[in-house]
């Protein structure tokens, strides 16, 4: 059967597919898979909160297994399996499918084949290890004020099936990729792609002698086939490495982002001011003012880039300067995201729980001075030694908890020796007081009038957290008690 010549537009019947996992991106692509009339298998190791989406499409025909050891076997007859994000290369399912010569697609894969072939939305995408979010919804934020139908899709917001297949179709899409989704994606070519940074993040997903090679091998899967922009990070040259190394189409430009003055054909800053040194005629000569610092969320560095990411990327598509400057000033961050919780005796408490890995905390730390930090989690393979090294002069103190605090108070131990730690432990702390109630007695020791006590904690949550909004929640819950 020849899947590549497969539609939105063509009947599916006849295909057997096998879906994955069950949450949002596997429902969304069962979901679609059988409204174009293939035949669908749906498995997960839990039903857990998917009980009413199994019985809705099992009432129009699909096969759903939802139970431990449901994926410990590959059905026989499948002619594509469709993995939902996150599953490693190596579970058991997957590994079948490839010895059997069955071709796994993951959920942007699918959606990329599923695009409209008389009207192919383009897609403007957006990976790296932090900022991801942000980005897409400012450059969202940017597309709607440009009077474009946008929509923000993929890792964020809508799932990719479901708004390539919506009945109206949009002018453009904001894309967020995670590299486990780009794993799996082989055909996908956007319109213009951005690589924000790169560091060290779900190392523990990659086999093989050079798991950080891998993982940015993946990230740089974005740039292949781009029509107009590969947007990367002047600042961060494994970005500009992974440009080099695309294979794009003819024409495409490398866009340059900044938080120094601008070359020609880059984004960047001057005097607090965002500039376009790359969309304009007389770039040679002069800049296009977009927006001022003060126009955004937050002054903070990381901030910055996101905006100047995003403008990239929404010029490219041909958005105005008015837009750009429009969509920025309206934008408004999710939750716990580098959140202003209290102001309380002179000390600010600040919630970024968002911050799951190093790269992101030392983002977050590096606009705050000085600090009381707050971190600790689940470290996912990740090391501490270079934020540490980083930010260690403006560390008041730490306060550490979670799973594996060790391995940050080793880093803090070899290169912030003097730098007072509170260990609150690993969450041992009885019914009688949460894991955060102790964090935030323990901060409020080592703050002083003028320091931000920051919830940035570098790792995953899932130690003693069911997510890092949880956290997040908790921790301003405690705060608040304290301080009110």
């Amino acid at each position: 059967m020849n899947l590549d010549s497969l539609g939105q537009r063509d009947s599916w019947q006849g295909v057997r597919a096998v879906v994955a996992g069950f949450g949002v991106s596997g429902f969304a692509a069962a979901d679609n898979l059988l409204h174009l009339g293939a035949s669908v298998t749906a498995l997960d190791e839990s039903a857990a909160g998917k009980e009413e989406k199994a019985e809705l499409l099992e009432v129009l025909g699909a096969s759903i297994r939802l139970e431990q050891g449901a994926t410990a076997v590959l059905p026989d007859d499948v002619d594509v399996l469709v993995t939902s994000p996150g599953w490693r290369p190596d579970a058991p399912l997957l590994a079948q499918a490839r010895d059997r010569g069955v071709p796994v697609w993951g959920e942007v894969e699918l959606a990329w084949r599923l695009r409209d072939p008389e009207r192919p939305v383009p897609w403007l995408a957006v990976t790296g290890t932090n900022g991801k979010t942000t980005t897409v919804q400012m450059l969202d934020s940017i597309l709607r004020a440009a009077g474009l139908r946008s929509v923000a899709a993929g890792n964020v917001g809508l799932p990719l099936v479901e708004a390539v297949m919506d009945p109206t179709p949009y002018d453009v899409m904001a894309v967020e990729l995670s590299s486990f989704q780009l794993h799996y994606t082989r055909s996908m070519a956007a319109e213009s792609a951005a690589v924000l940074n790169l560091a060290e993040d779900h190392l523990d997903w990659y086999d093989g002698p050079d798991p950080m090679r891998a993982y940015a091998a993946d990230k740089g899967r974005i740039y292949e086939g781009v029509e107009r922009a590969c947007v990367y990070n002047v600042a961060d040259l494994e970005t500009e490495r992974l440009v080099r190394e695309a294979d794009v189409q003819e024409g495409a430009r490398a866009i340059g982002f900044t938080l120094g003055m601008p070359g020609v054909g880059m984004l960047g800053v001057v005097e607090d001011i965002l500039v376009d040194r790359a969309f304009i005629e007389e770039r040679g000569t002069s800049a296009a003012e977009l927006c001022t610092v003060a126009d955004l969320a937050s002054p903070a560095p990381h901030v910055v880039a996101n905006a100047l990411a995003a403008a990239a990327l929404a010029r490219a598509h041909g958005v105005s300067q008015q837009a750009v400057r429009d969509g920025l000033r309206a934008f408004r961050p999710d939750g716990h995201r580098i959140a202003l919780v209290a102001e309380h005796d002179g000390i600010a408490w600040v919630d970024d729980s968002k911050a799951t890995n190093p790269h992101a905390a030392q983002s977050s730390l590096q606009a705050y001075d000085p600090v009381v930090w707050v971190a600790g989690g689940l470290a996912k393979g990740a090391r501490f030694d270079d934020l540490v090294r980083a930010v260690r002069d403006r560390l008041r103190g730490v306060v550490l908890l979670g799973r594996d605090r060790a391995v940050i108070a080793e880093a803090l131990a070899r290169h912030a020796p003097d730098v007072p730690v509170i260990d609150v432990g690993a969450g041992e702390t009885g019914p009688e007081q949460a894991p955060m109630e102790r964090v935030v007695e323990a901060a409020a020791v080592l703050a002083r009038p003028g320091d931000t006590v920051l919830l940035a904690p570098g790792c995953a949550s899932m130690d003693l957290f069911a997510s890092y909004a949880d956290r997040g929640e908790q921790f301003a819950a405690a705060v608040r008690a304290r301080t009110s």
